[in-house]
């Protein structure tokens, strides 16, 4: 293949990255930046994801990069919810006087490299789009400079991170060590007819140091504390797109590449799953802090979602990339309503501040009420049909015990869902309520909107991309 054929499969990477240094330029020389400088960032994303659906198939860079229908699917989902997170980040830290125009570059460079990640063919472009991605993500977290806690949760996340990184780098050096290549493909060929001891030792390695990255336990510790501390649109976003990218980076390398081993990994898979629904059920009961909550309520849905992927097959691959779209529109929303909402100027995040919602900004109540029972599960919302899709394919594939055992923890996660609505709907007010910013209520509405009726449109459009997607990423 030509170098141009090459490098016409990046050009959704080529435009993020050239906007995001033109942006940078633009914001050292003029630092109050305004609307314009907002909307420049948002278009970058729109013309990505435009190229991204638009640009031609194949793989380029001797197979270490490829573009295919599910990074396709990945990217545009990606730069969707990045899109949604950059005015719903500058209005909230303008609201606290917070003058920072490396927000929506920061955006753009996790988005680049969540992008690579949903598009790598080999070890090499998968660390180098890992480490892109996150060290974007460890700034963003601590991006709101004078609060300690943002300081802590960066400072956490930072550490955590290299460690799973270490994890993730020492598990790829024995991949290629035993496999004598760093190319999927010429993995497969060494994990044919199953993996050897050494190679899968790489890939439990391998296996942990993608855990992390979606917070799956055991590898969850950081998760609560982050949420906490990081500004809360910051939140919205580290709950929603890189948790995708990193999903689909975990199906292409188990299917890719040692989708000859899948009766070894899919053991590992399903415990890893179990843990984290249990985890996040139980974990989440004790919780009164909703930021707290909503990430063991993540750490529960990562599990559902690696239940689809443990499946091994087509239909799982499919059921897990329905349910982590899904999965971005109620957390996304959930965390626009809390972006949206204060109170004499404090943020509103623990469960007794919601007190009597519902009196004072009934439009914010019904949206955090419809995503908390979408999150739940409850018939007809999206969260239902995400995880219709997951046991589904886990009972096709032989997992009855474990989609049972996740179907109990939901029933126990519905505790916390259903608390919080409770306290919205009938508890005394806790005061008057500052007025919501635009953005934050326009994009809480909407997004609530699409968790019912609107998904039942979206999912026809949805469902046959995901098959696709899935088809692509060589499992069965």
């Amino acid at each position: 293949m030509s170098f141009s054929h090459d490098l016409s499969l990046t050009i959704p990477e080529l435009i993020l990255a050239i906007s995001a240094m033109l942006l940078l330029v633009w914001g050292a020389f003029q630092p109050k930046t305004g609307s314009v400088f907002t909307a420049a960032s948002v278009l970058a994303l729109v013309a990505a994801g435009y190229a991204a659906a638009t640009g031609p198939l194949g793989r380029g860079f001797a197979g270490g990069m490829v573009s295919d229908q599910a990074s396709v699917f990945a990217k545009v989902a990606i730069y969707a919810a990045s899109a949604i997170a950059i005015p719903l980040g500058q209005r909230w830290f303008e609201r606290r006087g917070v003058k920072n125009f490396e927000f929506p570059v920061l955006i753009l460079l996790a988005a680049l490299g969540m992008g690579m990640m949903a598009s790598a063919g080999d070890l090499i472009s998968l660390y180098v789009g890992v480490e892109l991605h996150s060290l974007a993500l460890y700034v963003l977290a601590a991006m709101h400079r004078d609060n300690a806690k943002a300081s802590e949760a960066g400072l956490k996340y930072f550490v955590l991170g290299a460690l799973s990184s270490g994890l993730l780098l020492y598990g790829a050096s024995l991949i290629y060590g035993f496999s004598g290549s760093t190319l999927f493909a010429d993995i497969a060929a060494s994990a044919k007819h199953g993996a050897e001891p050494g190679l899968l030792f790489g890939l439990v390695f391998l296996i942990c140091g993608l855990a992390f990255k979606v917070s799956a336990a055991p590898f969850h510790m950081w998760t609560p504390d982050v949420y906490e501390g990081a500004p809360t649109p910051v939140v919205a976003f580290f709950a929603a797109a890189p948790k995708l990218a990193a999903m689909v980076l975990f199906a292409r390398v188990l299917g890719e590449a040692f989708g000859g081993a899948t009766e070894q990994w899919r053991q590992v898979l399903v415990l890893i799953a179990l843990a984290s629904v249990a985890v996040g059920a139980f974990a989440g009961l004790a919780q009164r802090n909703l930021k707290r909550l909503w990430a063991y309520s993540s750490i529960a849905n990562v599990g559902y979602a690696i239940l689809g992927l443990a499946s091994g097959t087509g239909e799982g691959v499919q059921a897990m990339l329905v349910f982590m779209v899904l999965y971005m529109v109620d957390v996304m929303g959930f965390f626009a309503c809390l972006s949206a909402l204060s109170r004499e100027g404090r943020d509103m995040e623990t469960i007794d501040d919601m007190a009597g919602l519902f009196k004072e900004r009934p439009g914010l109540a019904l949206a955090m009420s419809l995503f908390s029972l979408s999150a739940l599960g409850l018939p007809p919302f999206s969260g239902f049909w995400a995880k219709y899709y997951v046991f589904k394919a886990a009972l096709n594939s032989g997992l009855a015990v474990p989609a049972v055992l996740g179907l109990l923890g939901s029933v126990v996660a519905a505790f916390y869902y259903l608390r919080l609505i409770k306290v919205m709907w009938f508890d005394t007010p806790a005061g008057p309520t500052d007025a919501p910013p635009a953005e934050a209520r326009v994009i809480a509405i909407g997004l609530a909107l699409f968790t019912f009726p609107l998904v039942l449109v979206a999912l026809t459009y949805i469902d046959p991309l995901a098959r696709a997607a899935a088809a692509a990423l060589g499992l069965a």
